[in-house]
């Protein structure tokens, strides 16, 4: 499944209204970090079809940045039932994106 480039305007149907759990990359053009993490983010949504993976630019969407209290950045979150259920930050390894999916 390909990455989803979530804005404010389908930030609810993509994300909070989804059947499936989604994995939101809160990123920006900006951050070193963030242009690391990506391409692990895309091969993850490449080979996972049991989870909806969704990037969102906290420069262009500060009010979702700001509900969900994103103070760093990159920040992957975990939406299950349109509840955040778990967040990680920094750059992580495919492996552990895997088993935070998996929680």
């Amino acid at each position: 499944m390909a990455v989803i480039e979530v804005t404010e305007a389908n930030f609810k149907n993509e994300v909070l209204e989804s059947d499936i759990p989604v994995l939101v990359d809160f990123w920006a053009a900006w951050c070193g970090p963030c242009k690391m993490l990506s391409p692990i983010v895309d091969n993850v949504a490449d080979e996972q079809g049991d989870v909806k993976v969704c990037k969102i630019n906290v420069d262009d969407n500060l009010n979702i940045a700001r509900k969900y209290n994103i103070m760093s950045i990159p920040t992957l979150a975990l939406f299950r039932n349109g509840e955040v259920v778990a967040t990680s930050i920094g750059v992580i390894s495919k492996t552990e994106i895997l088993e935070f999916i998996a929680q």
